[in-house]
């Protein structure tokens, strides 16, 4: 993209909740603001896991008042902490990188059962109307995610939240990263680098 770009070395799950992870995220866009800086120059980007984190640390800014950044990109975000999409059944001998069981697993060392379909844990379960992010959302079509970006583009959808739904035919999760190089992973990181600028304040 040719910006600057800020990594967030946030708590890790087990030995962090969501609530607490969430928090360190939400802390680091309060601390750019305190420097001045403005959410109409400020972009966020997660991938997988860390695609979920930023869609609902973005909901949680929102909801504290903070506001919310310019645009955000996530690649195969896990947006249903609770594992309740149809293709965590129909593609889950289809995706080389993500077993179901791992998820499961990972899910509740983030968060409680109870807490799984909170919106700051699952934010396919988010309330948009009240605003949000323009989101670029890219995924594959072999990968066990597939339906939690279906579902957060439609909730987008449905709230008029400018989104884009950005499907890779065969491409496996993180393809962007795990087939770097290939023709669609170079479409991909254009596509994200375009859509970013597109919304950014320069």
């Amino acid at each position: 993209t040719g910006l600057r770009v800020i990594s967030v070395d946030y708590a890790l799950a087990p030995s962090a909740k969501w609530s607490e992870i969430t928090s360190e995220v939400v802390s680091v866009i309060k601390a750019l603001k305190n420097q001045g800086y403005s959410l109409d120059n400020i972009a966020m980007y997660g991938d997988s896991a860390g695609g979920g984190l930023v869609a609902s640390s973005v909901l949680k800014m929102r909801d504290e008042g903070i506001g919310v950044p310019a645009a955000i990109a996530l690649w195969s975000p896990w947006t249903d902490v609770s594992v309740d999409g149809d293709t965590y059944s129909t593609l889950k001998d289809a995706d080389p990188f993500v077993p179901e069981s791992m998820l499961k697993n990972m899910g509740g060392a983030y968060a409680n059962v109870t807490d799984q379909k909170i919106p700051y844990v699952s934010p396919v379960y988010g309330n948009f109307t009240d605003g949000y992010s323009p989101t670029l959302i890219q995924v594959g079509t072999k990968e066990i995610l597939l339906s939690d970006a279906v579902r957060l583009y439609q909730a987008l959808d449905q709230a008029d939240i400018p989104v884009k739904l950005d499907i890779y035919e065969g491409m496996p999760h993180v393809f962007q990263t795990t087939l770097y190089k290939t023709p669609e992973s170079s479409l991909a990181i254009l596509k994200t680098s375009e859509f970013l600028k597109e919304f950014l304040n320069h």
